[in-house]
């Protein structure tokens, strides 16, 4: 079985005592990060990881645009010639895609060094940088090539967040809200009525996506949950260009309006979902995309790409009530083109 990193809640200064331990002190270290991070980031890093004062540095393109094979390839042309052996650790400092391309590229260098994620978004620390699951994006299609990987360890540093504008901890906030929809009905509640992104929480839906992942590592049966809101809302991000988690937050709405159709989710939870989305959206000055027929025809091919299909249909997570997700549900394009024309009511 797939061995899982470890989570690590004491930032910072837990890594840097974790690196003086026997089997990481005398490693070599190569840092991967963005441009965003350079800046914002990294110097926090190394004043405070002793270990990492001496570490290489690999900067990739920000976001989405660094999943590539072409820059993994840059990445471990740079790790030959610095001379990094099987003994060598790669620490992604950065959000999601960052760490997603971090993992992917560890995977695969020399069969597999370790690395450490070290998330700077909201996102990456909820959700993307724990359990595994290491992509690049492929063919025009998201996360179409990548590894079961994870990461040695995982730290959480909550200072981080204060370099993220309001709308990128929203992107994070989304996560928290799925995470929380199909694992834990209080957590769920509490979720949609702070306004406040507190660290117990944070560290609260760390632990439910650990425990999914723990009890199926390779994505075969519950941890399918996990893709509430995914299979509509990779299509809103690639076909509307917003970035993922706003577009799994649309997506939710999507298979909460289905899960009312199919399998009885309650009016009530639907509609108190749909006014929270709504207001978190106009406060970082956003609003619903309202797609014609024309867009879902694009949409609905981006869809069909989803790795959980089959030729009957579409496979969807739906909503039986907050804290109880369905997994497998059959739903057909006809039915998903009655979701989307009436996404922005």
């Amino acid at each position: 079985m797939m061995k899982q990193g470890k989570i690590v809640f004491g930032g910072l200064t837990s890594l840097a005592r974790m690196l003086r331990a026997e089997g990481w002190r005398d490693a070599r270290y190569t840092v991967l990060l963005d441009e965003n991070t350079f800046e914002n980031c990294l110097p926090a890093l190394v004043s405070r990881v002793e270990a990492l004062q001496e570490a290489e540095f690999i900067e990739v393109p920000v976001g989405e645009e660094c999943k590539s094979l072409e820059v993994a390839a840059q990445v471990w042309q740079t790790l030959l010639e610095s001379g990094a052996d099987r003994q060598a650790v790669l620490v992604c400092l950065g959000g999601g895609a960052v760490c997603d391309l971090g993992g992917f590229v560890a995977a695969g260098y020399k069969r597999g060094i370790r690395h450490i994620n070290v998330p700077t978004s909201l996102l990456a620390m909820v959700d993307a940088a724990i359990g595994g699951k290491t992509a690049i994006d492929f063919g025009g299609v998201k996360n179409s090539i990548g590894h079961f990987y994870p990461a040695e360890l995982t730290v959480v540093e909550p200072s981080f967040l204060v370099t993220l504008p309001q709308a990128e901890l929203l992107n994070g906030q989304m996560e928290m809200v799925k995470t929380a929809a199909v694992c834990d009905a209080s957590l769920y509640g509490r979720l949609l009525s702070g306004d406040t992104i507190d660290k117990d929480d944070i560290k609260a839906v760390a632990q439910l996506k650990a425990r999914v992942v723990k009890a199926d590592p390779y994505d075969h049966g519950i941890r399918r949950i996990l893709n509430f809101g995914h299979t509509f809302g990779h299509a809103v991000e690639l076909h509307s260009n917003l970035p993922h988690g706003l577009a799994v937050g649309i997506g939710m709405k999507v298979a909460m309006y289905l899960s009312v159709k199919k399998i009885g989710l309650s009016e009530e939870v639907y509609s108190a979902y749909s006014q929270w989305l709504k207001a978190r959206l106009a406060a970082v000055g956003r609003q619903l995309p309202a797609y014609g027929l024309k867009d879902i025809e694009q949409m609905l091919p981006l869809m069909h790409q989803d790795k959980k299909n089959t030729a009957e249909g579409l496979r969807c997570v739906l909503l039986q009530e907050p804290g109880a997700a369905v997994i497998d549900v059959t739903v057909d394009d006809n039915e998903v083109r009655d979701a989307l024309l009436k996404l922005a009511r």
